[in-house]
Parts: C-alpha cells; structure tokens; sequence
C-alpha cells in the first residue's frame, strides 16, 4: 500500500483534489482545510494517502500531512462516523481547535460543527477524548512522552485502565524528569541507569499513586 504521491496540483475543488502524478491524475477526496494547506495550482505536492476498497467503489483520501491523516482515522473508530463524514467534519473545523476540542471535553464546541448533531459530538468525546494519536505538542499542553516513545507501554496499560491519556503522558513527563533528578541511596543504581523494565515498573507504581490524588 502506497504511503503517499508526489506531483503537481491539476484541480482543487470543494473536497476533492486531482493530482498528475507522471501523466496520471489522481481523483482524491480531501478536507477543504487540506486544500488551504497544499500549494497553489500548477505547484508540485505531496499528499499523504489512504485508499478506501469495497465491494462497490474505490476511493483514495488525501492529507497535506501524516498527523492530518492520524486524526482522519481516529474519527473513523467512532460509530456513526464514516470516511467521508470524516472528512466533512474536518472540512468545518481546523485541525487544532478540533483535537483541542476533544482533548477539553468540549461538547459546545463540537455541536457547533456543520452536519455534526449532538448524539455524534457525545459519541466522539467518550471515544477519543484522550485517546487521539498525537506525534506532536498542542499550544499550551506539556506533552513529552509520545506515540512509540521510551514509555509508550506504560501510558498504554494505564490508559487501558481508564485514565485519560493526556494525563497519563503528562503525569509520566513529569515523573521521569523528576526520577532522573533523584540521587539514588549508596549502593542503588539511579533511575537513569536501571534497565527498561526496572524503570517501567518503578514509573507504572508512582503514576497510579500520583494519577488517584
């Protein structure tokens, strides 16, 4: 499966982009915001890809980045929310303001989303409040310890158990800057140095401690 296609911009119209790639050009379904963020006609492009196969049709998606495409999946895991409902609903909304209005919990926010009722906003909040795949730092959030990172395993197992996510990288951040500070007893070997499974099992006791006050 292709990750993504480089070539130069043919088309843009509402939700839809065409892309020559080497004398092929590509009907792809994009948010509108991804057409504010691609270049101008006639200008080269790389657009992040996923391709939809059914029984009945072929559709490719487009993104102008890997995290854009991130939050397209992330709103397809809630029910009622298809491919192109998706892409509708980040049509309506930047992509910061909707990460920040899920992560918040605000649900206002989310009804006020064109097309988007009520029942859907609440699904999508109990579905992705504090699970959204994130590689990079909202403004104003101190997040340190991301998808795949050192201790992703261990914001997984607390996450699983219900703690919210953003919490749960938030608190280990804070955890393992402080650890690492730490002068270990004569004898003791200090955070820093222990093995990985020493440091998972020694950040995975403190959190749930610190995550219940």
């Amino acid at each position: 499966m292709f990750n993504s296609l480089s070539g130069v911009i043919t088309g843009k119209f509402p939700q839809k982009l065409f892309l020559d790639v080497n004398g092929i050009e590509w009907d792809i379904i994009v948010p509108d915001t991804t057409l504010d963020d691609l270049p101008k006609l006639g200008e080269k492009a790389r657009v992040f890809t996923w391709l939809q196969h059914t029984d009945s049709a072929m559709n490719l998606f487009g993104f102008a980045s890997s995290k854009d495409r991130d939050l397209f999946f992330d709103l397809n895991k809630v029910d009622g929310v298809g491919p192109k409902s998706a892409v509708k609903i980040m049509s309506s909304i930047q992509r910061d303001q909707l990460i920040s209005s899920l992560e918040n919990g605000d649900l206002a926010a989310l009804e006020k989303i064109p097309g988007l009722g009520k029942k859907t906003a609440q699904k999508m909040l109990l579905t992705l409040k504090g699970k959204l795949t994130l590689d990079d730092e909202l403004p104003g959030a101190k997040i340190v310890v991301n998808r795949g990172g050192e201790y992703a395993d261990v914001v997984a197992a607390l996450a699983n158990m219900g703690y919210d996510k953003r919490d749960v990288e938030t608190c280990i951040s804070s955890l393992v800057e402080e650890l690492n500070k730490e002068l270990a007893p004569a004898g003791e070997v200090p955070f820093k140095n222990k093995t990985r499974d020493a440091k998972e099992e020694i950040l995975f006791r403190k959190a749930i401690v610190a995550l219940a006050q």
